[in-house]
């Protein structure tokens, strides 16, 4: 059956975000959404705060699609939602943080580079800093060994070898490339992979579900690709540590992720006396972050 001229037109590019009293960032990020494909796109924002009405009504001035949730169930969940939500016939997803500003032409050229290759399940631009340098997006998934090392050395000794090794330095290395994950700030997925998958793992609140993600696409043998042509600016402008308690918190969220992580890729029985130390000292580095923090806030 043929069809109509109104199915002809329906998006294969979606747009997702959330929102958690984002209000401040979401305009510029909308704005940019037009010039950065040639093609129609859909925009869906997920509002994790939507008591305020804030998100609501910037969301709807961009013609955007926007989706309260019933409560802050956290990022993935609110993700899984947005994307949920998207029309049958959109085939790509640009999943991105409401504080970033996408280039001119920058989800062209991460679609043209994924569909010359079926087996690209995800592929990211060149994430830039507010002060123009480039943050280390594309990263190899964390084994016991860099993981470990970047975790306990990052912050005394931030040029460690393990911690080189995890972040696959951008600035270092500004060339095409396959990566263990993609940030989840600014990424293209291919719809059908990410559902395949199950979505983002809904057991994170937030921190951990872009690793978690890229590390699933690579079980199933598909390739998190880094484009670093496609650039996109994260501002950062965003936070939620304006206080002690909530940095102090958003450091317990980071460790508990890490630890679910742990416990997903280290499963097994004999595994578990090195799950045990992992945790213990996963536990014991965030509450002396969290202790450090609370002190330096005073």
């Amino acid at each position: 059956m043929a069809k109509s001229s109104e199915d002809r037109k329906a998006p294969r590019i979606g747009v997702v975000t959330v929102s958690y009293g984002s209000e401040s960032v979401l305009p510029a990020f909308l704005e940019s959404i037009p010039k950065a494909s040639a093609e129609p796109v859909k925009t869906v924002v997920a509002d994790n705060r939507p008591e305020f009405g804030a998100t609501e009504r910037v969301t709807n001035l961009a013609d955007a699609d926007y989706l309260p949730m019933p409560t802050n169930l956290g990022y993935g969940t609110a993700m899984n939602a947005a994307i949920s939500a998207l029309p049958e016939e959109v085939e790509w997803v640009l999943i991105s943080n409401p504080d970033v500003v996408l280039s001119k032409g920058c989800i062209d050229t991460l679609l043209q580079v994924a569909e010359a290759d079926p087996q690209i399940a995800s592929i990211g631009p060149a994430v830039l800093n507010a002060d123009g340098s480039t943050y280390p997006s594309a990263r190899a998934v964390p084994s016991i060994r860099t993981g470990v090392g970047h975790a306990m050395f990052v912050n005394l000794w931030p040029g460690n070898p393990w911690s080189r090794k995890y972040l696959v330095d951008s600035d270092t290395s500004p060339t095409a490339r396959d990566a263990g994950w993609l940030s989840g700030s600014c990424l293209l997925v291919r719809r059908s992979c990410f559902q395949e998958v199950g979505g983002f793992d809904e057991g994170y609140f937030m921190y951990f579900e872009d690793v978690d993600l890229g590390y699933r696409f690579g079980l199933r043998g598909w390739v998190n690709r880094y484009e670093p042509t496609a650039k996109v600016t994260h501002s950062g402008a965003h936070s939620t540590t304006s206080t002690s308690a909530s940095a102090a918190r958003m450091i317990a969220e980071h460790h508990r992720s890490a630890k679910r992580f742990i416990a997903k890729k280290y499963s097994g029985r004999v595994l578990w006396p090195l799950r045990v130390a992992l945790t213990i000292g996963l536990n014991s580095r965030s509450a002396i972050l969290s202790r450090r923090v609370r002190k330096a806030k005073r």
